[in-house]
């Protein structure tokens, strides 16, 4: 029996799925407030290390000050986190 036809057949890899760098709310802090954080200010922070397909904020963690946020997906709860602190987010 060949080699190819013994091995079992695993998954699946989709080619045309996107990938985002993510980034939590609780990693916001470090910044001052009012300040706008966009994909170069997060890669200049050092908390991206390689922009993939965008940049996604996801809600682990709390925010104390208000922010402008701009990325290109955010989860519902981050969202919902940087509006209570006072900011808003906009989606590239």
């Amino acid at each position: 029996m060949p080699l190819h036809r013994r091995l079992p057949k695993r998954g699946f890899t989709n080619i045309f799925r996107t990938e985002y760098a993510t980034v939590n709310v609780k990693d916001l802090e470090r910044f001052e407030a009012n300040a706008t954080v966009d994909v170069a200010t997060l890669k200049e922070a050092g908390l991206i290390k390689k922009l993939k397909d965008g940049v996604k904020l996801l809600g682990d963690g709390e925010l104390s000050k208000p922010l402008i946020v701009k990325v290109h997906k955010a989860s519902v709860s981050a969202r919902q986190k940087v509006e209570a602190a006072g900011g808003r987010v906009e989606i590239l």
